[in-house]
């Protein structure tokens, strides 16, 4: 599993990107690649306030490898 430390570094970057974040926790899951080793998905969820009273769920993918690198970070609109 990826290590608390390595979260905390995730949630500050994403937090940076995309600051109605900042405070959410992750839904942490494993994910199996061919070549034997794992990557994690971690999954972030907000309901964003727009303009005119709207609301718009933001949902963050952002995957990693077992050292808590990014390899992939995408967005809902």
């Amino acid at each position: 599993m990826v290590d608390r430390n390595a979260i905390s570094k995730i949630n500050r970057k994403v937090s940076r990107k995309f600051p109605e974040l900042s405070g959410t926790r992750p839904t942490v899951s494993r994910q199996s690649v061919p070549n034997g080793s794992f990557r994690y998905l971690l999954i972030y969820r907000a309901k964003v306030k727009l303009p005119g009273g709207k609301s718009l769920n933001r949902i963050v993918r952002v995957t990693t490898d077992a050292r808590g690198r990014i390899l992939r970070m995408s967005t809902s609109r």
